[in-house]
């Protein structure tokens, strides 16, 4: 009796540590998959971001690489280069501009050669580049003063709708159920142990992607 007792625990704590690794492992995998595309990654390893602190003192940052992401509110075609002046949003840690964010501010963002407004108005972008000072102009009717950013590398983004699944419950031996399925809606996941599918309804989601 006293064996099979040391068994159970070892067991009962075997599938403890597995339900922790295997949460463990998830996060280091959907933490893993966030990165900087290589053609917004720019040259410093930490670009100013921060368009507030620039519009304060915009001449300490002159020279400085940036990277900024948003809304492309207007696309303007001028001798050689094109200017796109951004409402800015704050990034992820993908540097993709984050959805439902309001805007910290507008920028003018020149890019050397033709760019097409049909492919870029309302678009979100990212640009990456040195900041070169101040430009005067107008949002609507009011007077504003945009940053202006010399565009090394932009990336534009798309926006997806993605069907995201209801969270699974963790079993006693570990987690993950995953299907198949019965006709009550229990699930083995597969090398996890057996569960309670969750049958709450999915949800559609807008993400950013590229």
């Amino acid at each position: 009796m006293r064996k099979w007792s040391a068994v159970q625990q070892f067991s009962v704590q075997t599938g403890k540590k597995w339900a922790l690794s295997a949460v463990a492992l998830s996060v280091l995998v959907l933490s893993g998959c966030v990165t900087v595309p290589d053609e917004i990654r720019g040259t410093t390893a930490t670009p100013q971001m921060n368009l507030q602190a620039v519009q304060g003192a915009p001449n300490l940052y002159v020279g400085q690489e940036s990277r900024f992401g948003g809304k492309v509110v207007t696309v303007t075609n001028l001798q050689n280069k094109t200017r796109l002046e951004i409402a800015t949003m704050p990034l992820d840690d993908g540097a993709r501009p984050i959805l439902g964010s309001a805007s910290r501010g507008r920028i003018l963002a020149y890019i050397n050669g033709f760019v097409d407004p049909v492919d870029y108005r309302n678009q979100l972008v990212t640009v990456v580049g040195p900041i070169t000072g101040v430009e005067k102009g107008t949002v609507g009717q009011s007077s504003y003063d945009f940053v202006t950013v010399n565009v090394n590398s932009f990336k534009r983004w798309r926006i997806e709708q993605q069907v995201v699944m209801p969270p699974q419950p963790i079993g006693p031996w570990g987690w993950g159920y995953g299907g198949p399925y019965d006709s009550w809606g229990r699930g083995f996941g597969p090398g996890w142990g057996p569960g309670w599918y969750n049958m709450g309804p999915a949800r559609v989601q807008s993400v950013v992607t590229e």
